[in-house]
């Protein structure tokens, strides 16, 4: 049998993961019951530090923006002629890029996260969904791409895409980037190549470093189109919470490293958890696995019921993405779970 969950019409939100309400909704449990992995958040998340009482009171400082876009800046190694400022999480940006934008044509390349061709779309933009760079109409002005993508992991020569930025510049247009998974393969980010080649890239705080309820993320680009950016931001656009904490994660070197090593070790713990089940990996991150079965629709089904959730796509029936479990007895009850499956 098909999951009924997520419905196959809602297809503006198939790339979303973490709707537990929903999960409960269908199968049962209570919220606190479920294992989520249906998200590509690092489950380990940055130690939050302790927080005064006059964040909560006052407004954030310009001289705390300051130091967080600085931490930023270092830990992106951005490139010195481009601009960055900070957004109460990317998908405010990937929603008022947009609406910024004199109306276009907008390639995607796809399967992505599916909130980029439905902002441009509800903006007015004419949008086609391409499978390859090679695709790209000739007409095209915007090309946006997740790199590395989600779901699949997928990845691009820096030459490739700069040569695309070339080719956009040419036609006055732009290449966007969501880098949103970028940090656990830092050597793929195109930040330290902004200058002016009209490229703007999204940055998310919360997956990397598991903390996406804070609600934070960058934009870069061209410093005199990000000043345009931050006008309609306007003041106090991010939480003074999430610049402090910001701040000092970005700073922390040597809990970026022993997590960037700690992502890798679980990566393939997973991967050959998956494998033993019977499962094709098809592609990731450190941060997530995709798998291949014909049997996934049944094998989402029977992870439910065990009040675990992983990421269904009812356009691609076949595939599953796995998030990381976090703790030791979240890896022996997903082990547990998919033994039970296999032995059926």
């Amino acid at each position: 049998m098909i999951p009924t969950f997520p419905l196959e019409n809602e297809k503006s939100r198939q790339f979303h993961g973490g709707n537990l309400e929903r999960a409960k909704a269908e199968f049962g449990h209570d919220l606190s019951d479920w294992l989520d992995l249906s998200t590509g958040i690092n489950p380990l998340p940055y130690p939050v530090p302790p927080l005064g009482t006059d964040l909560w009171q006052r407004l954030p400082e310009s001289r705390a923006e300051a130091q967080l876009l600085q931490a930023a800046r270092q830990y992106y190694s951005l490139s010195e002629p481009a601009g960055i400022c900070a957004f109460p999480g990317t998908q405010a940006a990937i929603q008022m890029l947009p609406r910024l934008t004199p109306l276009t044509e907008v390639a995607v390349l796809s399967p992505t996260y599916n909130e980029h061709a439905a902002c441009w779309r509800r903006a007015g933009h004419r949008v086609k969904e391409v499978e390859d760079i090679s695709a790209i109409p000739d007409t095209t002005t915007i090309v946006i791409l997740v790199h590395p993508n989600n779901p699949d992991g997928r990845i691009y020569n820096k030459s490739v895409l700069l040569e695309l930025a070339n080719t956009l510049k040419s036609r006055n247009g732009w290449l966007i980037i969501d880098e949103a998974f970028a940090d656990v393969i830092p050597e793929l980010s195109l930040m330290p190549d902004l200058s002016d080649n009209r490229i703007l890239i999204l940055k998310s705080f919360g997956k990397f470093f598991g903390l996406a309820g804070l609600r934070l993320g960058f934009l870069a680009g061209p410093r005199d189109f990000i000043s345009i950016i931050q006008q309609e931001l306007g003041p106090w656009a991010v939480s003074g919470a999430a610049l402090k904490i910001g701040t000092q994660a970005l700073s922390d070197t040597k809990w970026i490293d022993m997590t960037r090593n700690q992502l890798k070790k679980a990566t393939l713990r997973l991967s050959n958890m998956l494998g033993d089940t019977g499962l094709k990996g098809v592609g990731g991150t450190d941060l997530f696995h995709l798998t291949e079965s014909p049997e996934a629709p049944l094998l989402f089904r029977h992870l439910c019921k065990d009040a675990i959730l992983v990421r269904y796509f009812p356009d691609r029936p076949e595939k599953l993405r796995f998030g990381l479990p976090g703790q030791e007895s979240d890896w022996l009850r997903l082990g547990k779970s998919l033994d039970r499956w296999a032995n059926r």
